[in-house]
């Protein structure tokens, strides 16, 4: 247990999406934290009580061994503002993009100052129309190129103090993501830090980043939106990482037919929902989690017709 709210164990997805439209393809690696060690599915041995960004580097270094067709780009969230890490996947060749927190420093114009302080002296141009919590709202984007020069703090091993580290200067480009609502209120406002060359479009990268948030629909088919992975009854680690490495297989199922085209691909996807039994709303007549809700009916049904005869099926409908 970490904490008072801990329910014993600690799940580390990386989710691979597509660069076309942020479609999710499928869970490659996964760690799943226990008190007696890590489960993971990267053939090395994964340390228990690794910090974050250490573990999130080895877990980067195993998944581009794994020969992708394309290459990858990885977007990480907040807790990835490190410089030392950051220098660290760079002298590797791994290609980032990475939010960080509005208060980081970094040289601009030939001074040392707060990201937010350069955001503040941008301009920024309207790119899209998107969502935010369900509700429309447009995204400006605006960018320069900064160099990351300050000193990293790794904590020591007794964690009582940190140690100021000095490192060689990074260039990186900063891209700055505002969310306005439609009376022109701030939602929300993204920090991103990149090392990708300039081929890449800044307001590509914070396309990008906005599909980051694709990775909680994943987890909400394995909580509350299907799964439902807290209430499983499973008394071991080994035995729930069983399980959820066939409930990740099922969501990847389910995410390629939400993505099929065609339109025998979309008489599919209404059978799925109405096997599901679940109610829809006009504008959203298809969901993931439905999907899936349906797609387990469809193989119990399955399962249940090599079994029983349809003349036995009926025998049984017709006495209950």
């Amino acid at each position: 247990m970490t904490h008072k709210g801990d329910i014993g164990y600690e799940l580390q997805s990386s989710l691979l999406v597509t660069d076309r439209d942020g479609a999710p393809i499928c869970t490659p690696a996964q760690n799943l934290a226990i008190h007696d060690g890590v489960l993971s599915t990267r053939t090395e041995e994964v340390l228990a009580h690794e910090k974050h960004l250490d573990e999130l580097t080895a877990r980067i270094a195993w998944l581009e061994q794994q020969k992708f067709a394309k290459p990858l780009v990885h977007i990480v969230d907040r807790e990835a503002d490190s410089v030392a890490h950051m220098r660290q996947w760079q002298a590797d060749g791994r290609h980032w993009l990475l939010r960080v927190k509005a208060g980081s420093t970094a040289s601009y114009e030939g001074r040392s100052q707060p990201l937010s302080e350069i955001g503040n002296g941008l301009t920024y141009s309207e790119i899209r129309k998107v969502e935010y919590k369900g509700k429309p709202a447009i995204q400006w984007v605006a960018e320069a190129s900064v160099v990351l020069v300050r000193k990293s703090q790794p904590f020591a091993k007794d964690r009582s103090k940190t140690l100021h580290k000095s490192g060689e200067p990074l260039p990186a480009r900063l891209v700055v993501s505002r969310i306005l609502g439609e009376n022109g209120s701030v939602l929300a406002q993204w920090y991103l830090l990149s090392n990708l060359e300039q081929e890449v479009a800044g307001e590509r990268l914070a396309l990008w980043y906005y599909w980051r948030w694709r990775i909680e629909s994943y987890f909400k088919l394995l909580k509350g939106g299907g799964h439902q992975l807290e209430n499983w009854q499973q008394e071991s680690g080994e035995a729930v990482f069983k399980r959820l490495l066939i409930a990740s297989q099922a969501c990847a199922v389910s995410w390629r037919i939400m993505r099929a085209e065609g339109e025998f691909a979309e008489q599919t996807r209404d059978f799925l929902v109405r096997l599901s039994g679940r109610q829809m709303k006009r504008s959203q007549p298809v969901t993931a989690s439905a999907v899936l809700a349906g797609l387990y009916m469809l193989l119990a049904m399955c399962e249940t017709l090599e079994q029983y005869t349809p003349e036995e099926l009926a025998a049984f409908a017709k006495e209950v």
